[in-house]
Formats: structure tokens, C-alpha cells, sequence
């Protein structure tokens, strides 16, 4: 959310509904006045005067440039960045220069990402001249400013509009892994895995690998035990950097003045105190280095109830300075019942902030307990502050996510994600005072399953984990975790097992070892969950594609309950609708398309080369008998429908559900490959053993590697450094292993896998009555693409006083007035004489209601508008 300059209107975006609402801003609370469709996924709004305003669109990577002057607000041009922008600032020179952070990658931008070379930022901010955008479909950057990160999210700006401050999302809390191939596999005795090294059952527990912690000195384990020669890089771990805003180029200010380090694992959001220029980062930070989970005799000594501490870090000359938020709760005694007085006063993902302009109160808003929580600088700089009731406001609709002060009204406006809705806090009187919500297509079971996975007030008993404490939004956290059980039983592997190599499968032993974070996006059609598959729905019957025993994937997620007492921490179980609920939304969520793949959905000559290999080399052909297999036989490849079982799902990529028999001592699932350009940035791991080191090969250089960006990588454990070491152990020719050529390509292939949604989803451009030579190539492929399958195709513009809604069918363009009857491609050309059009690719499915029906009620937007209904409720139509 953003308030204008004069502090006359509210713009808020509205994330699920792709539009920027306006409001506003009255005595008696906020006055809806026009919504303006914008890019697909709006996640900020910055304001650059009264009469303009720039969105960014997550999905679509780009930024609106949104004129609100005039009687129909509208975008004026659409910019390109890098891949899922997070945040935009204005800075510089008056004001005129915008900010945005983005990953460091996608199709739009104009480098090589250098996906295996080390020691490259994954993060960028993106730099644009206000007042002279330049020329292509996307603008002209003035810069692209790299930060040795991973990928960005927060932005802030001081006061002065001199420097901007940029932070990593999921930056690393300096822990690292020892390899299994590395470590004595006859537990703590000889120098491996601390006890305990059996389950409760004297079961040995499997090979191995194991989580350390960097103490400034040492790579050391939890006994103390020092493993610098196993770690083959630096983890400088650098959080939030500072940026020179007025430079002739902007660029990071030199050296250590440059970047903060330490500030937490998770960086959510920055706010920057107007006096005296210190820097509040709400974060958490997780205890990966913890080891296990469980109810047992070992559950005093877990990451059971306590998996990350909320914080804020405030950041000042002298460095980073965390703050536990939850000072109150007592984690030696976990877990009481819900809802008790200490948990009511608990924090869980802080997320923006708003600051009064004598830079003394801190607004912040807390996702997971629905609430604002009040804090004073002071107090909180010095460490003086403990939680009080008093100074918490709840607010109604839930899961607040941003935060706007209008001090001219005494007014906190409160963005609340779960109801897509905004709450009005009274300052002075410390509660809300009005709530209003916002147009939401999304369906009640993605609205109600949603709180499930960040609500920590109702998941965990001392109020403050939730999944999402390492699901981040959903995601993963870019960590490894060890939470095996000793008090646990080994179960029986499921029956959809491959067994290529005919070795047979290993039962599920409690005690897993190390597995990194796996995202909670595409899970639908890809059966059991886990790197090992050990949730399942096994004892529903048979196995058998698309929903047979453990292939049911609404039976696997459901399998989950038992982790909300054994690991989030919560006195019982989800009860079996609310479990459900989650399942029910969580099954729905989706990969973004791949940004490395072409936008055309083609493959480069590198990756068609790699895609060749993938889907034809016979691995382990002559090496060992009999067992002739390609990578496609095992990581299937199916996106058009499954047609491998004669079913119509949504496809596969990489995975298909099934199991593969034992691999590095336990049985794993076969892992899916759409999102391996995430985890790009970690060089450096040793490996010892015959399949993993290829002496002579220039990538497999044991030499230390220097500063890294992060520290888990790739396989279960995230302790290879690129695909290509696992292709080189699998992907035998019959003259022995592959070459680092032949690897290259089918690292690059993996990188560009397809996924559910088409590269072409979310792109847009705006044609004007100046550049139609510059972006036509961009809509004739917008236009292609659309006639493929692979998007919907929708335009908006002005049509005299009212917006103008118009969707592609294939030929024409239906429009949003049902009087107005279609229109061909050059009679769309011809309204951007009068005013901007700007076309964006939408997922299937969703071309009609994004362009000319938004509530999807029959009736369309244009017609709606005319005759005075709301065509953003479908209960009042014409």
C-alpha cells in the first residue's frame, strides 16, 4: 500500500484480482473511486507524485507505470526487469530515479544468469530513469546493480532519498553441510554422526550427512567438532546492502559500507527511521542447526515448538542488532493448549512496518497472528521492550501483510491477505474502527484452506511457528534440516517402486538425516510426498496412477497432521476439516513458469542438445548388465496430459510419482525438476566417493571456491553443488562417464524444464501511438502463443470515460460492451492513437474473466459499468 503524496488517496494492490485499487482518503474512512488493471500478481506499489504511480507484478515481471490524473486511471507503460520483482522505491536525484529488486534471471533481461559458474549474485536491483524510460518494449534500465545474494525482496530508502537499502529473502544463517561420502558411517565413536546413531529399537541409523554451524572462526558440529577442511568456500553471508542513489550510475557504496551481514535467515521487510536513519528488518531466523523432531524422550532437546525466532534486526553504523519479539515465551515447556494468554501475545512473521515521522513508534504487521504490534524505537534499540496486550491491535479479516500511517487522520491502514481486505486502526484509540474488502476471485477453499499454512495463533501453542515459518509463502527457505525422530519406528516403503538396477528398496528409517526445505507448489499429480515419499497414501489400496494408494496426493498431504504436534508445536492435531482445508488449498497451488525457458516455450541449441541426451542416452549401458536406462525412464516428462498412463492430469516434469529403489543408503522418491534454477549458488562441497569426483574435470575444482552465496544445493540434501555431479554419476556412456560438455547441456535443460504454466504467462507490453515499431514483435509473439494453447490473450485500454476490456478468441477480439461487436487485430492498433493498450498473456482458462467479465457473473465489465452495477461483485448485476 502507498498514500499520495498530499495524503488524498489510498493505493493498495490487489494481488489475487491483478488490479490497483484506489481509494480516497476521507475523515470517516477510505471511499472505493477506480481500480486499474495492472500485471498479473501485484505485490507493491510506490508512488512517484500525486499524479502517478508504479506497480510491481510478481509474475508478470514487469512494472506498471500507472497515470492517475485523469477521469479513467490507466497504465501509461509497462517496464521489464528480471525475473518475480519484490519491491520498488523512489530515490535519487529529486526523487526521479525508481528501484526495483528482482531475481537474477528471466527472459527480459539482458544477461547470461550464468547458472554454473560460481561466485555470482542471484540477486539484482533494477534502476530506472522516471523521467526518461527510454526505448524498447520495456524501457532502457539506467542500471542493473548485482548483489552477491540470493534472490531480493525488501526495499527502503532513507530520508534524504540518498541511499536505498536492498535485503535477500531467504539469505542463510551461515550453516553448511558435511557430505555423507565424507563422514564415518560408524556413527559418533569415529568421528561421525553424534548419537544418538541408532532409533529407540536399536535400528543403526542410515548413511548420512551432517549440519554445521559457522561460530566466526570454525565450521563446527553440535559437539564442537571442527569440519573446515570439508567446507570448500566462504559463506560471508551479506543480507541487506546499501545502495548510492544519487551516484551519475547508482551503484553499492565501497567495501564494508556496503552491505550488512548477519541479520537474519528470512529477510521479510525494511523500514528506515525518517531522524535518525537507522534500519528495522523484520526477519526470522531459523535453527536448522538444531537437530530432530518428535514427541519423545528426545522431543526437550528438538526444534520441536521452536523452529525459528521472530525478530526484528535493526541495522546502524555499528551493524545488526536482532530483536527477539517473543521474549515471553518459555520453550523449555512446549506445547500448552491453543490460544492460552502467553501464546496471545506471541509474533509470527512480522512483515511491513510504518513509522511515525518523529521516528519514535514503529507500526509492524504480523502475519500469522493478525495483528499490528506496536513498537518503540527506543526501546527497541536499546532491547528494553517486553510484549504488552496494549500495545498489540488485532485486526479483523486476517493475515496482515502491509501497512500504511496517514497521520493526518490518526489513521493505520492494515492490508489483510486472508480476506483480501484492508482494516482501519484508530492511533489513538489503539483499534480498528472499519474494515472494507476487496474484489477476490479466488475460490472459499483457497481462501479458507490459506490460514492453515500461516496461521501460527491456531497451528502452534505458543503462538509463534507456523508451516510458513519454513515454507516460506509457500515456498521453501533455502536451508537443510536433520528432523529425523530416534523415537520413531521404521515403516515399510510403498509399492510404486522403479527398480531399475533391481537392488531393492530400504524401509523408511526414522533417523533421515539432513534433507533441504521442499516447496509446497506442485504437488498435485505427483503422489507421495517427502524426498523419500514416507507420506503417502499407501493404505488406501493399490498403487495406481491417478489417485490409486500412494499415488492419492490429497491422502499424502492429509499424513501431514502429525507434524503440527511433533514440529510446529501444537498440543494436538488439526481437526480432520481443517486438515482438509489445507490439503484442499495447498493442492491448488502452482510453479510460476520457468524464466529460463524461452518465452516461444523453445529450447536453445545448448538445451535441445541436453534435452537429446536426457531423453536417449542410455545410462550405466555396458557398465552394468542388463540395466539399460535413460534419465526420461525414471524423471518422466509429460506435460501435455500424462499420456504414459492414458490419463488427463496435469503433466509431469521430472516426476511422475514413483519411487526409486535405494540411493546413498535410503529410498527416495524421484524428485520432479521444475524449479532447480532456484537453487543455483552453492560451490565449493568435496566429494570422495567414486560416482561424485571426477578428478581432471575443470567444474569439480577441490580447491577452495572462495565467497558463495549460499551453502545447500542440489539432491536431498543439497550437498552438490550443480546437476551436473549427479549426471555424472548416473549418465554413463559406454565408453564410461560423460563429458563436462555433454553435462553443461543437460544442466541446461534441467534448468529450462517446462512446468504447468507456459514461459509466455504474465508477459505484457503497452503499446502506444509512438512505439507500435517497437512492441509489435512482442505482440504478434503474444499473439502466437495465445493461438498455441499456451496463454489467453487480453488487452485493456479507455473507451471515452469507462475502461475498455478486450479478450483474444483466436481471431478477434470480443470487447467488454456486448453492443460493441468484435474487433480485428488492426482495429485494436488503432485505439492506442487515442490512448495506451496494454496486452498481457493470462493462463488458460482465465482470458474471459481477466478481460471482459472480472466476476465472472455473465454480464460484461463495460456493460456493467454503463448501467451503474459493480462488475467486481457478481451479485449486482445490470
Amino acid at each position: 500500500m502507498a498514500l499520495s503524496p498530499n495524503g488524498k488517496r489510498l493505493y493498495v494492490v490487489n494481488t489475487p484480482d491483478n488490479r490497483l485499487e484506489i481509494y480516497k482518503v476521507r475523515k470517516h474512512g477510505l471511499q472505493h473511486e477506480a481500480s486499474v488493471p495492472v500485471g498479473l500478481e501485484p505485490v507493491a506499489v510506490a508512488v512517484r507524485s500525486n499524479n502517478e504511480v508504479w506497480v510491481v507484478n510478481h509474475l508478470s515481471d514487469s512494472v506498471s507505470v500507472v497515470s492517475v490524473n485523469g477521469a479513467v486511471p490507466h497504465v501509461n507503460r509497462t517496464l521489464y526487469v528480471g525475473d518475480e520483482p519484490n519491491d520498488i522505491v523512489f530515490a535519487g536525484p529529486g526523487g526521479s530515479r525508481a528501484f526495483i529488486s528482482a531475481a537474477h534471471r528471466g527472459q527480459n533481461a539482458p544477461f547470461d544468469p550464468q547458472l554454473t559458474t560460481p561466485g555470482v549474485g542471484r540477486a539484482d536491483v533494477w534502476v530506472f530513469d522516471a523521467n526518461n524510460l527510454g526505448g524498447g518494449p520495456g524501457g532502457t534500465p539506467l542500471s542493473i546493480i548485482n548483489l552477491f545474494s540470493d534472490v531480493p525482496r525488501a526495499l527502503a530508502v532513507d530520508a534524504s532519498g540518498n541511499k536505498v537499502y536492498a535485503a535477500a529473502l531467504n539469505s542463510g544463517n551461515q550453516t553448511a553441510l558435511v557430505p555423507l561420502a565424507v563422514i564415518p558411517d560408524t556413527g559418533e565413536s569415529d568421528g561421525g554422526i553424534p548419537l544418538p546413531n541408532v532409533n529407540h529399537a536399536g535400528v543403526p541409523e542410515p548413511d548420512m550427512s551432517l549440519i554445521v554451524k559457522y561460530d566466526g572462526v570454525h565450521w563446527v558440529d553440535e559437539l564442537g567438532r571442527t569440519w573446515d577442511d570439508k567446507i570448500r568456500f566462504n559463506l560471508p553471508d551479506k543480507d541487506v546492502f546499501v545502495i548510492d542513489a544519487n551516484a551519475a550510475t547508482p551503484e553499492l557504496l565501497p567495501g564494508d559500507d556496503g552491505f550488512f551481514a548477519h541479520v537474519g535467515t528470512t529477510l521479510f521487510n525494511m523500514i528506515v527511521n525518517p531522524v535518525s536513519g537507522k534500519v528495522y528488518v523484520t526477519n526470522t531466523e531459523a535453527r536448522n542447526h538444531v537437530r530432530f523432531e518428535g514427541l519423545g524422550i528426545f522431543a526437550d532437546t528438538t526444534v520441536r515448538g521452536h523452529n525459528v525466532d521472530n525478530r526484528i534486526t535493526v541495522l546502524d553504523s555499528d551493524g545488526a542488532h536482532p530483536r527477539l519479539l517473543n521474549k515471553h515465551i518459555d520453550y523449555d515447556n512446549c506445547c500448552g493448549p491453543i490460544g492460552s494468554p502467553e501464546a496471545q501475545l506471541s509474533v509470527s512473521q512480522p512483515l511491513g512496518m510504518a513509522i511515525t515521522s518523529d521516528g519514535e513508534v514503529l507500526y509492524t504487521a504480523v502475519l500469522g497472528n493478525d495483528k499490528v504490534a506496536v513498537y518503540y524505537t527506543a526501546e527497541l534499540e536499546d532491547d528494553m521492550f517486553y510484549p504488552d496486550a496494549v500495545d498489540q491491535v488485532p485486526v479483523s479479516g486476517g493475515g496482515p501483510t502491509g501497512v500504511v500511517l496517514d497521520e493526518a487522520n490518526d489513521r493505520l491502514y492494515v492490508l489483510t491477505r486472508f480476506d483480501n481486505g484492508i482494516s482501519i486502526v484508530d492511533t489513538d484509540l489503539m483499534e480498528e474502527v472499519d474494515h472494507l474488502t476487496m474484489h477476490n476471485p479466488e475460490p472459499d477453499s483457497i481462501v479458507v484452506g490459506r490460514r492453515m499454512l500461516y496461521d501460527a495463533a491456531l497451528t502452534s501453542s505458543n503462538g509463534d511457528q507456523s508451516c510458513a515459518s519454513c515454507h516460506i509463502f509457500g515456498d521453501k527457505d533455502d536451508l537443510a534440516w536433520d528432523l529425523g525422530d530416534p523415537d520413531g519406528d521404521v515403516t515399510p516403503t510403498p509399492s510404486n517402486i522403479k527398480d531399475f538396477l533391481g537392488v531393492g528398496d530400504v524401509d523408511f528409517h526414522p533417523m533421515k538425516g539432513p534433507m533441504t526445505t521442499q516447496s509446497l507448489r506442485g504437488l498435485d499429480n505427483h503422489g507421495p510426498m517427502h524426498w523419500r515419499g514416507d507420506r503417502n497414501g499407501e493404505h488406501l489400496g493399490p498403487s495406481a496412477q491417478p489417485n490409486g494408494g500412494a499415488f492419492n496426493e490429497a491422502a499424502a498431504f492429509n499424513t501431514f497432521n502429525v507434524a503440527f504436534p511433533g514440529l510446529v508445536g501444537r498440543d494436538e492435531q488439526l481437526t480432520p476439516a481443517q486438515m482438509q482445508a489445507f490439503t484442499d488449498f495447498q493442492l491448488q497451488v502452482m510453479y510460476p513458469p520457468n524464466p529460463i525457458r524461452a518465452l516461444d516455450n523453445t529450447l536453445n541449441a545448448e538445451q535441445q542438445e541436453g534435452e537429446h541426451f536426457f531423453n536417449n542416452n542410455l545410462s550405466f549401458n555396458n557398465f552394468v548388465d542388463n540395466k539399460d536406462f535413460t534419465c526420461a525412464d525414471c524423471h518422466v516428462i509429460d506435460p501435455l496430459g500424462n499420456a504414459e498412463y492414458g490419463i488427463e492430469r496435469p503433466g509431469f516434469f521430472g516426476g511422475d510419482g514413483q519411487i526409486v529403489t535405494a540411493e546413498f543408503s535410503q529410498t527416495f522418491k524421484i524428485p520432479h525438476l521444475r524449479n532447480l534454477y532456484t537453487k543455483v549458488g552453492a560451490f565449493g562441497y568435496p566429494d570422495d566417493d567414486f560416482f561424485f569426483n571426477r578428478p581432471g574435470l575443470p567444474f569439480y575444482d577441490t580447491s577452495h571456491q572462495g565467497d558463495q552465496i549460499r551453502s545447500y544445493g542440489f539432491t536431498h540434501d543439497g550437498s552438490k553443488d550443480s546437476p551436473m555431479r549427479f549426471f555424472n554419476a548416473f549418465a554413463l556412456t559406454p565408453d564410461g562417464f560423460m563429458e563436462f560438455e555433454k553435462m553443461r547441456k543437460v544442466a541446461e535443460f534441467v534448468y529450462a524444464m517446462d512446468s504447468n504454466l507456459k514461459p509466455i504467462v504474465g508477459q505484457q507490453v503497452t503499446l502506444t501511438k509512438h512505439n507500435l515499431g517497437t512492441v509489435w514483435g512482442q505482440i504478434n509473439l503474444f499473439t502466437q502463443r495465445a493461438e498455441a494453447g499456451d496463454c489467453e490473450l487480453i488487452a485493456k485500454t479507455r473507451l471515452g470515460p469507462v475502461e475498455l476490456g478486450l479478450y483474444y478468441d483466436g481471431s478477434s477480439y470480443t470487447t467488454s460492451f456486448w453492443a460493441l461487436p468484435d474487433i480485428g487485430q488492426l482495429a485494436v492498433l488503432f485505439l492506442a492513437k487515442a490512448t495506451p493498450v496494454t496486452f498481457t498473456c493470462v493462463p488458460p482458462g482465465s482470458g474471459e474473466r481477466l478481460g471482459i467479465d472480472r466476476d465472472g457473473d455473465g454480464h460484461r465489465d463495460g456493460d456493467e459499468l454503463i448501467a451503474g452495477s459493480d462488475p467486481a461483485d457478481a451479485f449486482d448485476t445490470p
